[in-house]
């Protein structure tokens, strides 16, 4: 299973977490420095469903965006 929407195409995306050190200029300290920036990725919440295409039903993976905005027909 791929982990791509079958109605929107929304798929996993890259970005990056930095981790910082130190204390903040409003509490008193020299400033917050950026120690390490990392590569993470961000999925998108599929789901599982079964839904009415054509006057049968498929299974179909969908994400949850789809679903709340009614894209999808539920069986």
């Amino acid at each position: 299973m791929s982990k791509v929407c079958e109605i929107c195409g929304k798929h996993k995306s890259v970005g990056g977490h930095i981790t910082r050190r130190g204390l903040a200029k409003k509490k008193g300290g020299i400033g917050m420095h950026v120690v390490k920036n990392s590569k993470r990725t961000f999925s998108p919440n599929l789901q599982n469903v079964r839904a009415s295409v054509n006057g049968g039903t498929v299974r179909m993976t969908v994400c949850t965006a789809c679903i709340r905005s009614n894209k999808v027909v539920k069986a």
